[in-house]
């Protein structure tokens, strides 16, 4: 349920903050080919400097005079700066003389910089340069994109909230959906244990003889595969309404697992398998002791059941920055890509017919998942030439 509540609220987050931020990218494109517009407008707009309306002692220049930036224009007679106009009401200490010499110095054209950082724009053509002074539309596109990050930033908290109260209400249906589904397997897994307990109790009292032997064996085989599979229920059931603070204690997680794979040694040596750990000294976490054994012996159990025989299964406890990683690695045949997650999905059994015959549900996975869970940890899997490694990261 928490996995469906984080995609959920992952996929509206995303949705929302992206129609956000499209429109605020758009209303900056708008301002910034506004302002670029307006300078090719007006560096197109330079006079000729040849008799006509259009020459420098004409009163039509007065059109290129824009209020709130400045516009040059500078004649050129052999090379030299032979005049400079300044066409709007202020000045600035720009130094046109300077910037004139290194345009004279380039080939003639038009030029129009990145208006976010650049100082000036220019027309070079025939004797006549015409130079905008574009500090002052770089400062005024840089507040607007300033103004477009604070607002954004608000929209992005509000989106948040938005995104958190639609979560709920999206979900709410699939969580009494799972919350009835949950209370149905525990109730039928406690109503299941009396007449279990009864049946396994009467078993064990029946005489056997040569007739009934297989049947009396058949009941007590099938009693305590049900036995195990209603512990499991229990179990998850258990699990999945998370572990109390109370109950979570600073533990010296290293000797746990030392413990943990001591105890699986003869396990393996009975599968002609070994176990090797490097387990680092001391390391210590706030957790469920009773669920974090729990855990490690499932992976382990998991290990040896699906090892190759004469192979080791390699224990390997670290920390790494502010986490614990945690990763058995076996030899055995390798979990398909698209396996790799599924396989901690409750009942899921990648080969049905050989787990059924383990006395295996596809439950252990699950279990080790929601432990991992209710510490805010990762686990995942990962199968490469024949060996998997399980990993498990716990946050500090």
């Amino acid at each position: 349920m928490k996995e469906l509540n984080k995609k959920v609220f992952k996929i509206l987050f995303l949705i929302l903050s992206l129609f956000i931020i499209s429109g605020v990218i758009i209303y900056n494109v708008r301002v910034y080919t506004k302002e670029y517009d307006n300078i090719k407008r007006n560096l197109d707009f330079m006079p000729d400097n040849k008799p006509g309306p259009n020459s420098f002692d004409k009163e039509p220049i007065d059109n290129m005079i824009i209020m709130d930036y400045e516009v040059y224009t500078v004649k050129i007679k052999n090379n030299n700066i032979d005049e400079v106009i300044n066409h709007s009401n202020n000045t600035s200490n720009i130094d046109i003389e300077k910037i004139s010499k290194k345009i004279i110095s380039k080939d003639k054209g038009s030029y129009i910089g990145n208006l976010y950082n650049s100082k000036y724009s220019y027309n070079y053509k025939d004797d006549t340069i015409t130079i905008i002074n574009t500090k002052s539309i770089t400062n005024r596109l840089l507040f607007t994109l300033l103004e477009s990050i604070i607002i954004l930033l608000i929209f992005e908290i509000i989106i948040y909230y938005v995104s958190k109260k639609l979560t709920k209400r999206i979900t709410r249906p699939a969580k009494e959906s799972f919350n009835k589904q949950k209370d149905f397997i525990a109730d039928a897994s406690h109503e299941l244990k009396t007449p279990l307990a009864v049946i396994m109790a009467s078993a064990d009292e029946l005489k056997e003889t040569k007739a009934n032997k297989k049947y009396i064996d058949n009941i007590k085989y099938e009693s305590n595969r049900m036995n195990n599979l209603i512990k499991n229920l229990l179990d998850l059931s258990k699990l999945e309404n998370g572990v109390s603070i109370s109950n979570k204690k600073a533990e010296n997680i290293s000797n746990t697992i030392e413990r943990i794979s001591l105890t699986f040694d003869s396990i393996a040596y009975e599968n002609n398998l070994k176990i090797e750990s490097n387990i680092d000294k001391d390391i210590m976490f706030k957790c469920s002791k009773e669920e974090i054994e729990k855990l490690i012996s499932i992976i382990l159990d998991n290990a040896i059941k699906h090892s190759y025989k004469d192979t080791t299964i390699n224990i390997d406890v670290f920390k790494n920055k502010n986490n614990i990683n945690i990763e058995i690695t076996n030899i055995g045949d390798p979990i398909d890509k698209d396996k790799e997650d599924k396989i901690f999905e409750r009942f899921y059994r990648i080969d049905k017919s050989r787990n059924r015959d383990n006395n295996r549900y596809g439950l252990g996975l699950s279990i080790a998942k929601n432990i991992v869970n209710n510490h805010n940890g990762i686990i995942k899997a990962n199968s490469k030439n024949n060996k998997t490694t399980f990993t498990i990261i716990l946050k500090k």
